[in-house]
This record gives C-alpha cells, sequence and structure tokens, in this order.
C-alpha cells in the first residue's frame, strides 16, 4: 500500500510554524520559531527526514524548548544533527540522561524576546514559552488546551500531576500579562478544536473569563 505523503509544517505567522501532530507525543503539535540570533523549536516534532530538511532549510536549531515530559521524543537525535541547546524545567531533566541539557527553575530567557515559564501541574516541569511578537505568544504546552468551543481551559486527567497547582498556574499567567501583551496561544494538543484557526486568538481576554473557582472543582477526565 502506497503510504500518504508526509504534511509539511504549516505557517502560524510568517516566523513561527507549527508541524504536525506527533503520534509519539500522543499527538502532540510542535512548534518552530525562526529568530535572526537564535531558532527554537518548542517540543519534538516526528523525526523524519522530511522535517530534518525543513530545520536545516532555515540554518538548523539554536534551543529544543520541551514543554512537559510528554513532549520527548528523539531529542538525542535532534541535538545531534543540530548541535542545539535543551531547555527543561528543572524536575524533569532526569528523564534526559546522558544527555547535556540546560535546566531552569521558573523562568529562562531563550533571546531578548522569548522567556520559558515554569507553570507546574499538568506534569512537575510543565512549563510554557512566550514570545512577544505578534502582539504576544504564549506557547502552552498542555498547560492550557482549546475545549470542543476552541476556548483555552485546564484539563483536569487522571494523569495530571497537581491540579490545585495547575489552576495557580493559570492565575499566575494571568497576573503576569495584559491583554496588550498576550494575544495568541499555542496549544500543544487538541489543536482539532480551533477548526483551521492558527492560534486561540483574543487569548488573554479568555483566560481572564476563565472561572478559576468552577475549574478547580472539576472532576478528572478519563
Amino acid at each position: 500500500m502506497q503510504q500518504a505523503p508526509l504534511k509539511p509544517p504549516r505557517f502560524v505567522f510568517d516566523t513561527i510554524f507549527a508541524f504536525p501532530p506527533n503520534r509519539e507525543t500522543m499527538g502532540g503539535t510542535s512548534y518552530f520559531i525562526v529568530e535572526n540570533s537564535s531558532n527554537i523549536l518548542v517540543d519534538c516534532p516526528t523525526w523524519n527526514d522530511s522535517n530534518r530538511q525543513f530545520l536545516q532549510n532555515f540554518g538548523g536549531l539554536s534551543w529544543l524548548f520541551l514543554s512537559h515530559r510528554g513532549a520527548i521524543d528523539h531529542v538525542q537525535e535532534i541535538q545531534q544533527v543540530f548541535g542545539c541547546n535543551v531547555l527543561i524545567q528543572e524536575q524533569e531533566a532526569y528523564l534526559l540522561p546522558g544527555l547535556t541539557v540546560k535546566t531552569f527553575q521558573h523562568e529562562f530567557s531563550l533571546s531578548s524576546t522569548t522567556q520559558a515559564i515554569w507553570t507546574p501541574g499538568y506534569s512537575p516541569g510543565s512549563a510554557c514559552l512566550y514570545h512577544s511578537a505578534y502582539g504576544g505568544v504564549l506557547f502552552t504546552g498542555r498547560h492550557l488546551l482549546p475545549n470542543s468551543q476552541g476556548e483555552p481551559v485546564p484539563l483536569r486527567i487522571a494523569k495530571t500531576f497537581h491540579w490545585r497547582r495547575q489552576i495557580t498556574s493559570v492565575q499566575k499567567l494571568r497576573d503576569r500579562f495584559t491583554s496588550d501583551t498576550l494575544h495568541h496561544l499555542c496549544p500543544a494538543a487538541n489543536t482539532g478544536f480551533l477548526r483551521g484557526q492558527r492560534t486561540i486568538d483574543r487569548a488573554y481576554e479568555k483566560l481572564a473569563r476563565l472561572d478559576l473557582d468552577a475549574c478547580l472543582q472539576a472532576k478528572p477526565m478519563l
């Protein structure tokens, strides 16, 4: 049987691309940020010749940022090909034995426009990546995902590490940003619920509408 052609990464913005979901990371969506001084890969895409060549065509990678433990896939191969820094929150670095990694506790600046932010809850080292271009883009990993209406929510599942901490992390993001500094969310899963949209827009407004007390009472999803 002839295999279906591989889907290429798609534009999110002029300098941001989204890779097709990676089956090895539970359908996770990886993103690529093209910067003048440092290209950044957010989580691991499917590792194949097509995606490797795509990254090489833009000059390779300076950073691979891992938003949570479930986003790890072929990290060693990616680092070997591009010689990039691998950044992960310190509590999950043990999952990459034998690799040279950079860790952070609360925050870390990858460039003048891009910062990692620890948002524990989904997993102990769950983190988001903020990119200040385009009115402010937050790559949320699995910390915040679109629901069936395309609205950003924290989702409590059976494997959630600490639900109260996850809700607290959402509040910290609301305290940190404003409607002027956070226009878009790029989630790492459930992107089908965006129904063709490339991001969750009016991001801060939608986060501000969340009833976090009600979220705290949510029962785990299967």
